[in-house]
């Protein structure tokens, strides 16, 4: 896996992440969190430059949710289920994540990125609900920036390591994404604690 990665962004560079993302979150079988690590890792290694590999993930990733909102807004359930077999999404997971939206509504759209399976079917029901397009923008593309941001910091920071991490990430990713918005809550209480000290 690592080879093959490594191949693929020696060849596309920052193009191959940005159509990659795209493609991955509208549900193709693409291995984003593995691409995205690595791509943290390269940019350790000075392969890359964190900036636009930052970029073009969450351009990318922006992208492929906002056309897979726009296909759940325009032609709803009946493609959905039409198209899903062809896309790996199956009839349960849809309802899964039917329920889930239901319970969750446009967090999901956020906390949804850091599920595998999940992220790639929560634009669409955004999209199947009527959600409001200015909310679908805030609460997704929010969850871009975030799912992108983290998965690079960690191939960043755990260099050689990045790809044991991905092997947990997929099986417990929603655990981390609470794991990382607790450390940064924590983080964000300690700071102001010590600017309202006199």
């Amino acid at each position: 896996m690592e080879e093959y990665v490594n191949l693929f962004v020696a060849k596309y560079g920052y193009a191959g992440i940005f159509f990659s993302l795209t493609l991955g979150v509208i549900g193709l079988p693409i291995p984003d969190e593995v691409l995205m690590t690595y791509a943290g890792y390269a940019a350790a290694r000075g392969i890359l430059s964190m900036p636009l590999a930052f970029a073009s993930a969450f351009c990318g990733a922006a992208l492929g949710s906002t056309i897979s909102y726009g296909v759940g807004r325009i032609w709803g359930l009946p493609l959905l289920a039409w198209l899903g077999p062809y896309v790996g999404i199956t009839a349960a997971r849809l309802a899964k994540t039917q329920g889930l939206f239901g319970r969750y509504g446009s967090l999901l759209l956020v906390v949804g990125y850091f599920l595998p399976g999940i992220r790639h079917l929560s634009a669409y029901i955004g999209g199947m609900s009527g959600l409001n397009v200015r909310r679908f923008v805030l609460f997704s593309f929010t969850g871009a920036f975030c799912w992108s941001m983290t998965y690079l910091q960690v191939g960043l920071a755990l260099g050689k390591d990045w790809l044991r991490f991905v092997v947990y990430a997929r099986h417990y990713g929603f655990w981390l994404f609470v794991m990382i918005a607790c450390i940064a809550a924590g983080l964000y209480v300690i700071k102001k604690s010590r600017l309202d000290e006199p």
